[in-house]
């Protein structure tokens, strides 16, 4: 009779057990994913169209919120605004032309301290986004206006609306994790843009 039950058991019962371990194992990985949106987008906040004074402090700063594939705002994610380097241009509050935010709990990304240059014309301010594999990318334009002929008087200025030269700039992203940033040639429709724990690449070389 015990050798009986012990072979039910072993031939049985054992070997479903293991099975709905097996199976509970492999549904933790998939269960931890769908927290993870599979998708993210952009949307511009603030900032779009703004026109500001020369070598001012741009009358709206840029920000964005990011949304998942629900339209609901993503926490956490590494937002990188980058501008020009030469040309209708500017620096942000750092002092850099590129600056990497985290969005809060509401999904929104904010450039503070935008400060324009002294060349006139199209600003146009690259935004880029980066969260667990997935990526997405907009502009935000902008218009520097023209200083007083008073003010301009003795002043050398480049021609507006230079082409975008080659930069590489480190950038910390969330975690310790660094990225470039690579400008390329720029023309009025935008270029392929990507971001990622790697390279960052705006454009494509000469």
């Amino acid at each position: 009779m015990f050798r009986r039950i012990k072979n039910y058991l072993g031939n049985s019962v054992l070997p479903l057990g293991l099975c709905f371990l097996i199976s509970f194992d492999g549904l933790l990985p998939v269960a931890a994913a769908q927290n993870l949106p599979v998708r993210i987008d952009i949307v511009v906040v603030a900032g779009e169209g703004a026109a500001s004074p020369a070598r001012q402090r741009v009358t709206a700063d840029p920000t964005v919120r990011i949304e998942d594939d629900d339209h609901r705002p993503v926490a956490g994610v590494p937002v990188v605004f980058a501008l020009p380097v030469s040309g209708t241009s500017g620096e942000f509050g750092n002092g850099a032309k590129t600056l990497a935010v985290l969005t809060d709990k509401d999904g929104l990304a904010v450039a503070h301290g935008l400060k324009t240059n002294e060349v006139p014309g199209k600003l146009q301010v690259y935004v880029t986004a980066s969260f667990h594999g997935l990526r997405a990318r907009t502009l935000i334009n902008q218009t520097v206006e023209g200083v007083p002929v008073s003010q301009a008087r003795g002043q050398h200025a480049s021609r507006s609306g230079g082409t975008w030269k080659w930069v590489v700039l480190g950038i910390a992203a969330a975690g310790g994790a660094a990225a470039g940033v690579y400008f390329g040639t720029h023309s009025s429709s935008s270029s392929p843009v990507s971001i990622g724990t790697g390279a960052v690449v705006f454009g494509s070389p000469q």
